[in-house]
């Protein structure tokens, strides 16, 4: 007992030391606060990104990132994003994971990437080139921050490659091959689906990748299916897919009418499919010819319109009309900002992209989908023409991050996604299924190390 008391003495009493004096306590308060502004210094010299502020939309905010393209400037807010882009993310190849080409290319292996990279799920195939080449790609999966797991559901199934059951067994297929899927329960896992079925179309998407990252256009979808796949937490809202000869730099498929030109107030291009707001406004653009243009558009045939006669339509009227169509969000939204019309959101669940940077009231016009009919017209008659140039210029100044260009443009789709991704990023990647040793060594149930785990294994 007495050598241990003589212990804890020896440990808790403070050794002889020079007693502390003022002129001691004075020299440590200048230290330390010589260190902090030199610590400061150091970080505004070397720091890779600019901080700056930028008044978009009219609301000034502070503590930004700044993206800079020429005349088009975007800001990301530092808060929970960093200060610059830091992402490691491995890219699944199609030949490292049985059954995973056949979501890419069909049971057959006949559909070619390129097949699939026109209309509303062409981003599936974009942002799949675009992550291959990135600089953030990684190809060590245990450096790895975020996996991506590219596939072509909805294109696949559209085309005849794999039926709805065969997309859910084949989905089940590779996510049991994948262990660091296992490790995090899909945590740390990037799905895209950018129709309006979302996730729906992995009909087991709930059982299976309801913890993943689910980047889509689409959000909530209750008012359609009793569970939305959409999760405000997680997922992330990214632009559609417009038509690549409006998106590119330089001479587009066409360009912008003055104002003073153009001959329709307003315009809707697209089918009724029997949505009550639709049938609305084919009925009302007959009773306001002279207003609102909506032709009626074919499916095939020589009266359907190609590329270039849609877009000659979407730009000769100051508002395009957006409203909802099987699903809350539709590609006109996007569309109008390349013909630089104001669009005019008739879709009460819409959501949008990139929220933490943009002022969508400065861009665009929501109204209610139940007030279809003459007063919306007269309300869009209205405005001077001074506020449609406005709320132009402000579009112009955002629509680079609906154009999903190469990594080496500054502003773009997939710049956007990347500071959304960054900030989904976790240091810890386990789920509730994995167990770690005092060594940091990751383990199952059974104790054998995450490195020796063995199929099958049971998907969380």
């Amino acid at each position: 007992m007495g050598s241990l008391h003589n212990n804890k003495s020896r440990i808790f009493t403070p050794y002889n030391h020079t007693p502390c004096t003022r002129t001691h306590q004075i020299g440590a308060l200048l230290l330390v606060t010589a260190t902090f502004f030199l610590t400061r210094l150091f970080d505004q010299s070397f720091s890779p990104c600019h901080y700056s502020s930028l008044n978009l939309g009219g609301q000034l905010q502070q503590n930004l990132v700044r993206l800079s393209d020429g005349g088009r400037s975007l800001s990301w807010p530092e808060r929970g994003y960093g200060s610059y882009l830091f992402l490691k993310i491995y890219v699944y190849d199609e030949n490292e994971i049985d059954g995973l080409k056949s979501l890419l290319y069909g049971r057959d292996g006949t559909i070619s990437a390129d097949s699939c990279l026109k209309g509303q799920w062409g981003t599936q195939v974009k942002i799949h080139k675009l992550l291959v080449q990135s600089r953030f790609r990684t190809r060590k999966k245990e450096e790895a921050d975020l996996f991506f797991v590219p596939a072509y559901p909805k294109c696949v199934r559209m085309m005849g490659g794999l039926n709805d059951k065969e997309i859910n067994q084949t989905y089940v297929k590779v996510l049991s091959q994948m262990p660091y899927f296992r490790r995090s329960g899909g945590r740390d896992h990037i799905f895209v689906f950018p129709s309006g079925a979302g996730a729906h179309l992995f009909r087991s998407w709930a059982t299976y990748i309801n913890r993943s990252i689910i980047l889509t256009p689409e959000g909530d979808r209750t008012d359609k299916r009793d569970t939305s796949a959409f999760n405000t937490w997680k997922d992330i809202i990214i632009p559609g897919n417009v038509d690549d000869g409006m998106t590119k730099l330089g001479p587009t498929l066409i360009q912008p009418l003055p104002l003073s030109k153009r001959k329709y107030l307003a315009n809707y291009l697209g089918r009724a499919q029997g949505k009550v707001g639709r049938l609305q406004l084919i009925d009302l653009s007959k009773q306001y010819p002279d207003k609102l243009e909506s032709p009626d558009l074919k499916f095939k045939g020589p009266e359907k319109l190609g590329r270039v006669e849609y877009f000659q339509h979407l730009h000769n009227a100051k508002f395009c009309l957006a409203p909802r169509g099987e699903s809350s969000w539709t590609l006109r939204f996007y569309e109008s900002f390349f013909v630089e019309c104001v669009p005019v959101i008739l879709s009460d669940e819409a959501e949008f992209p990139f929220q933490n940077v943009i002022d969508y009231t400065q861009i665009s016009i929501k109204w209610p989908s139940t007030r279809i009919g003459p007063e919306l017209l007269e309300y869009l008659a209205s405005i001077p023409d001074a506020e449609v140039e406005r709320m132009i210029a402000h579009g112009r100044q955002v629509r680079c991050l609906w154009a999903y260009a190469p990594e080496s443009e500054p502003c773009s789709a997939m710049q956007g996604i990347m500071w959304e991704l960054q900030r989904k990023v976790r240091q810890f990647h386990q789920s509730a299924e994995t167990f770690w040793l005092h060594n940091g060594s990751i383990v199952n149930r059974d104790l054998v190390e995450f490195t020796n785990w063995k199929l099958p294994m049971r998907l969380p």
